[in-house]
């Protein structure tokens, strides 16, 4: 019978089931169920800092590059981001929660055969074709009625991403999905969405598993009706221990005890939305305190960078890097939590590899 865990047993084994053996970009995104992509790029794109880890010999921009090829989707999940298509068939069709008016509705199939016509689509051309003009977006400013007309067919199901043209969204028409009606059905895809969350970011607290069941109404709003429920059975099936008063929840016939859950002899830069990190709740449960991401905080408040990466050595965040690339070359300001960088000249040597590794993922000289 395995010993009772310990949060040092569930720190190894989140950063171990997190940081699988390097493998194809394929089996990667299939391994991880889900990638959470976002576009700033300090040095590079979050779903880029991410792969980079887990895929062998990845560079920036190869996931883009190799997308039209793969049976992957970039859609809507707990964030948005990239995962298997058959993951996106549990979550459609989708209802979203602000219904369409008839004239949006006309609209919509109006674009719908002109991409069907086309075949791939770039929304410079449907905003050329249709004149639909200009709309006032969510963060105050002016955008292309047309886009986000676009967004919204995506989101429903209408459309999908067939590639990017410069970072634009470049539309292929989708085959609709068929409803589900059956409860059983319906309660079967909920279980395997929160059972894809659990893979991806266990070991959870519990108050972590209860936050990301609630984002996944954010793919799946038809089912938000269905949290709770599915919440309660989760809890019935998956492993569970109680450290502190907190309960913390893994698959089953997973051991966060095991030897073989060893501690990496290197330093890691993580993007803010690596899985190892994406938790700011465990995070300061297991390194004992808090990494705030601050691209969005006005300078002056920033206490870590705009866009800080976690600084992992051997199983600990000891602090955070900003990393920028001045005449070709990268360039890593790196803070601590102690003020001062560990004088083990492992480390140094460590943090010189990963420099080198960024370097090389990112296609600079030395």
């Amino acid at each position: 019978m395995p010993r009772a865990s310990t949060l040092d047993d569930l720190r190894r084994y989140a950063i171990a089931r997190s940081l699988f053996t390097p493998t194809t970009l394929p089996r990667a995104i299939e391994k991880l169920g889900f990638v959470q992509a976002d576009p700033i790029r300090a040095p590079a794109r979050a779903q880029d800092l991410t792969l980079r880890h887990r895929v062998t010999d990845y560079t920036a921009g190869d996931l883009e590059r190799r997308y039209p090829r793969l049976p992957i989707d970039e859609d809507h999940f707990v964030n948005y981001g990239f995962l298997p298509a058959r993951h996106l068939a549990l979550m459609h069709p989708r209802t979203p929660r602000h219904a369409w008016t008839d004239a949006r509705w006309k609209q919509a199939h109006e674009v719908l055969a002109f991409v069907r016509e086309r075949g791939e689509v770039h929304p410079k051309e449907v905003d050329d074709h249709f004149a639909h003009g200009r709309t006032r977006n969510w963060f105050g400013g002016s955008s292309r009625a047309s886009t986000e007309l676009l967004d919204g067919m995506h989101y429903r199901g209408l459309l999908r991403v067939a590639r990017r043209d410069g970072g634009v969204r470049v539309y292929a028409a989708r085959e609709p999905h068929e409803a589900v009606s059956d409860p059983a059905e319906v309660s079967a895809r909920v279980d395997a969405l929160l059972d894809l969350v659990v893979a991806k970011y266990a070991p959870l607290p519990g108050a972590s598993l209860g936050y990301l069941a609630s984002l996944m109404g954010g793919g799946a709003p038809q089912w938000r009706g269905e949290r709770a429920a599915a919440l309660a059975r989760a809890k019935q099936r998956l492993a569970r221990t109680k450290l502190d008063g907190i309960d913390w929840y893994w698959p089953a016939g997973e051991n966060p005890s095991s030897r073989r859950h060893q501690v990496p002899e290197r330093v890691h830069l993580f993007a803010p939305f690596d899985p190892v990190v994406w938790d700011r709740r465990r995070f300061e449960l297991f390194w004992g305190w808090a990494y705030r991401f601050e691209a969005y905080t006005p300078a002056p408040k920033r206490q870590l960078g705009y866009y800080a990466l976690p600084l992992m050595w051997r199983d600990e965040v000891i602090g955070w890097a900003n990393a920028s690339v001045k005449n070709e070359r990268l360039a890593i300001d790196s803070g601590y939590v102690s003020g001062r960088a560990p004088r083990d000249p492992l480390f140094r040597r460590a943090l010189e590899e990963e420099r080198q590794r960024l370097s090389d993922f990112l296609g600079l000289e030395g």
